[in-house]
């Protein structure tokens, strides 16, 4: 058994196809200066023909995984635009008197270095990207065929160091089971587009290898917590065809759930929403059961793509979400942006402590332009639904009435321009910094409403980077502050009569159940695939119980202590549900 990291949850049993390495030796070819304007001219050509292929694959791919995942490849033709990229190639054959092919693998190279040496995740999947593209514009200088996966019928585990968006896009899920991968992380573009299809996928594997996979090996992997098996005995086979078919029946049964009520016994309603960055999203949470949307991430509008999204393309994003959901709430959180989320034409200073620096709402009211647009276009959008509007990272009570002050200015824009839009739209805050938790009685009295994001306020309460594997472990759900902050918020909220949702991590956990219904929160907003089994759950457990689980939890000094205590309840109702 070797150990990987789990990027796109199932699990897959099968033969493997080792995907030969899709990069070529180049010989290191010179030219005269009279060769130069023909050498120039085959780059553009490449280029030219690079960018009909990719427009291709982005245009057949939309119809499988959705625009926003499509658009993944709007960054790759940013790149054969990008006069940086075309300039070190002119440069190269200039000032080297090299051939074109070798001024490209030369350009390649120089980025690659360039961005794998950043100490940004974000950055490293950027040079994937530049590999990506530079290898297919150097597979038409050097007229070689595309490397192409089996044509039979017969399924097979897909194994590559990395894989390409473009790769990924030629995928046929009815013939790949999952992928293995020896590099990449959870936040690649092809992690994205491998859960969009629904295929499992294992990457990181390399460390853990002492021989190579080879084509023809049985394979078993599991996406959900990064487990690949070589060449497994029939014992461990039969182990995991019986956890496949138990995890198909119980998603098949849990889809019962769908139309029910998320209501207890005692007839606590708890409203269940979707985190969502997409239309494909939204359409696995509908499907799921989802009440509405409790956080639309829209920053993945302004990612992978070379400029800012427009008005116009927001508002049509934004309406045919609101649309979607029929008078169901959809929560549009403003642009969040810096930490670990980077947009490649958006210049953010280099800083010691990003996610304590310039991001969310600091950029929103620095950049009040950019910050403007997508207000119009979320309000233009709020005549569609029942559209809010949501501030990320703030702090004080003076961000809030900052960002109010443009919305108010968005208003009269559009009043002006007699263009429609709800001027009641109810505006929240995130809440996900300490220092919003301990001047929430003064939040409450600026909004309409909280959302409680538990990953940050979990990272900034306890000093944890949740990234960084070295104090990982110290990254706790269930530490007595965390519960604090939260208890302190929600009391705040009720306080002043304003709704209180949870929209982190947590919000999905079963565990922590017990904890939302003896305070009362008003909805809770998760993956998608969370849904369902924290909806089952609901419908077998009194909100009276949770609150004399949670009179004990306040007794507790530990996490370890608190996790007991909760997953004694949890196998309480288990055995419950079992007697009937």
């Amino acid at each position: 058994m070797i150990q990987g990291i789990g990027a796109s949850m199932g699990i897959a049993i099968g033969k493997s196809f080792v995907l030969p390495n899709w990069e070529w030796e180049v010989p290191d070819n010179k030219v005269d200066v009279a060769d130069f304007a023909r050498e120039f001219e085959r780059v553009y050509e490449g280029i030219r023909t690079s960018k009909f292929e990719i427009q291709q694959i982005k245009d057949e791919l939309r119809e499988v995984v959705g625009s926003d995942e499509s658009q993944i490849f709007d960054a790759h033709l940013a790149i054969l635009d990008d006069p940086v990229f075309m300039n070190e190639i002119q440069g190269i054959i200039q000032r080297q008197y090299k051939a074109a092919e070798v001024a490209v693998k030369e350009a390649i190279d120089h980025f690659v270095t360039m961005f794998d040496l950043l100490d940004d995740d974000y950055m490293k999947e950027r040079a994937l990207d530049i590999k990506d593209v530079g290898n297919r514009l150097l597979k038409h200088l050097l007229g070689v065929p595309e490397v192409t996966l089996p044509s039979d019928t017969q399924p097979f585990i897909l194994i590559a160091k990395e894989l390409s968006p473009s790769q990924l896009a030629h995928i046929n899920p009815d013939h790949v089971l999952g992928i293995v991968t020896l590099a990449g992380s959870i936040t690649s573009h092809s992690s994205i587009m491998a859960r969009a299809l629904g295929v499992p996928l294992v990457v990181g594997v390399e460390a853990s290898l002492t021989e190579p996979i080879v084509t023809g090996q049985t394979l078993i992997i599991d996406g959900s917590d990064g487990t690949v098996y070589i060449d497994p005995k029939e014992d461990i086979i039969s182990l995991y065809n019986e956890l496949h078919d138990r995890q198909t029946e119980a998603k098949r049964k849990l889809q019962h759930f769908a139309e029910c009520n998320a209501e207890t016994p005692d007839g606590k309603y708890l409203r269940l929403e979707a985190n969502i960055s997409s239309l494909k999203e939204l359409e696995i949470a509908l499907a799921g059961g989802a009440t509405g949307v409790g956080l639309f991430r829209t920053e993945f509008l302004y990612m992978d793509r070379s400029r800012f999204p427009k008005e116009e393309e927001q508002y049509e994003v934004y309406r045919s979400v609101a649309e979607r959901l029929g008078g169901e709430p959809l929560v549009i959180r403003t642009l969040d942006i810096g930490g670990d989320k980077q947009l490649d034409y958006f210049d953010i200073p280099e800083e010691d402590n990003p996610f304590l620096g310039y991001r969310a709402i600091r950029i929103s009211l620095d950049r009040k332009d950019l910050f403007k647009t997508q207000l119009r276009a979320i309000l233009r959008a709020s005549v569609h639904g029942a559209v809010k509007v949501m501030y990320p990272l703030v702090t004080s009570v003076d961000e809030i009435r900052a960002a109010n002050v443009v919305l108010a200015e968005a208003m009269r824009e559009l009043d002006a321009e007699g263009i429609p839009y709800e001027r009641n739209i109810p505006v929240g805050v995130m809440i996900e910094v300490p220092a919003a938790v301990i001047i929430a009685d003064l939040l409450a009295q600026e909004v309409d409403f909280f959302s409680i994001g538990t990953n940050d306020l979990l990272q900034f309460t306890l000093a944890v980077d949740r990234m960084n594997e070295e104090i990982s472990h110290l990254y706790d759900p269930f530490h007595p502050a965390l519960l604090r902050m939260i208890k302190t918020t929600v009391e705040a909220a009720k306080e002043r009569g304003i709704k209180v949702g949870v929209c982190g991590e947590l919000a999905g956990d079963m565990r922590a159940l017990p904890i939302w219904l003896s305070l009362d929160v008003d909805g809770l907003s998760m993956s998608a695939h969370s849904i369902l089994p924290i909806k089952e759950r609901l419908l077998s457990t009194r909100q009276d119980e949770c609150k004399e689980v949670w009179r004990n939890l306040q007794q507790c000094r530990t996490s370890s202590e608190i996790i007991g205590k909760l997953e004694a309840f949890m196998e309480l109702k288990d055995e419950q549900t079992a007697n009937g």
